[in-house]
């Protein structure tokens, strides 16, 4: 099997919201009127950002998840995207399930697969997404205001004890692992919510290198710090034996979350409960943005902790 027959038998999908799709030098699609064009990238590589033995179906839900992820922290509807896979092989096995994951993920959230690449090497994969907000209405990093409030859309630290868990840096009983590692391997992008949050945010991501690193993601665009109060952050019940500072670490710096951290005035908190009750996402507030530079954690008396961990590093 050639290049080009390995994505006619596994990739070349209708093109249900696109002019032209699969199959010629580029793909052709228009923006409605009004709109603007949200556009981002994600890059997975084997061994760093998942491990080799992971379920194909799994990985192709995850790949898009992702991507979808950015475009819920935009406020978009995600519309297209393209896909660069580099494969060590040809293994058709693996083709088919990671293929028919990806799909299932993409008709879910109404999606089109619209062109890509494919070569041979170290197993990466790329994806482009694409989505349409209306003009001058997406959520940015750079909105959030001193006296904001600072929330998260759910539950922290699963996916990052999951990690722990594979890496031989705890020991989780098999009921408790098979629960994180679906959050790990089965991220759930908040595309609703974030279409929901515009016009109540002030500046919103998501979460996907930990809490306290994307956090300063947002306070540095948006030229602020932020206090974060420890007791506040939710994490998952199943996580409650873990040793507190792994427990810490997970919740604060893990990552591979991918719920939404936004800031929004505190005039918009009966709003913002008011969609939490809607939504049946349990939508917490876990601090403030304040004037000044960087985040802080704050302990039960108010006091500043002293962090080891900062969150994940591409190049670390």
């Amino acid at each position: 099997m050639n290049e080009f027959q390995l994505i006619a038998r596994y990739f070349d999908w209708p093109a249900s919201n696109a002019e032209l799709g699969v199959g010629d030098d580029a793909a052709l699609v228009s923006v409605a009127p009004g709109k603007q064009l949200a556009i981002s990238a994600d890059m997975l590589v084997e061994g760093r950002h998942f491990f080799a033995d992971v379920d194909p179906d799994c990985l192709g839900r995850k790949v898009l998840a992702v991507n979808l992820s950015d475009m819920a922290a935009m406020g978009a509807v995600p519309r297209w995207f393209t896909l660069a896979l580099a494969l060590p092989q040809i293994d058709t096995r693996w083709l088919e399930a990671f293929s028919r994951g990806l799909r299932a993920m993409a008709e879910e959230h109404g999606v089109t697969l619209i062109g890509g690449d494919t070569t041979c090497g170290p197993l990466t994969i790329s994806i482009q997404i694409m989505g349409e907000v209306e003009a001058g209405a997406a959520l940015l990093r750079s909105g959030g205001l001193p006296g904001d409030d600072l929330w998260v859309s759910g539950p922290l630290g699963a996916a990052a004890a999951a990690v722990m868990h594979r890496q031989g840096r705890t020991i989780l009983p098999p009921n408790i692992f098979a629960q994180c590692e679906v959050r790990l391997d089965l991220p759930v992008p908040r595309v609703a919510l974030g279409r929901q949050l515009c016009g109540l945010a002030s500046a919103a991501l998501d979460i996907s290198d930990g809490l306290l690193a994307d956090a300063g993601h947002l306070c540095e665009r948006s030229g602020c710090g932020a206090e974060i109060e420890l007791s506040c952050v939710p994490y998952p019940y199943v996580l409650s034996d873990l040793p507190p500072d792994l427990l810490q670490e997970a919740i604060l710096a893990g990552g591979d979350d991918y719920e939404l951290c936004f800031s929004a005035p505190a005039a918009q908190r009966d709003a913002i409960e008011a969609l939490k009750i809607s939504t049946g996402l349990s939508l917490t507030r876990v601090g403030r943005l304040v004037a000044g530079q960087g985040v802080r954690v704050l302990d039960s008396c108010g006091e500043p902790l002293v962090l080891s961990h900062a969150g994940f590093d591409h190049f670390a």
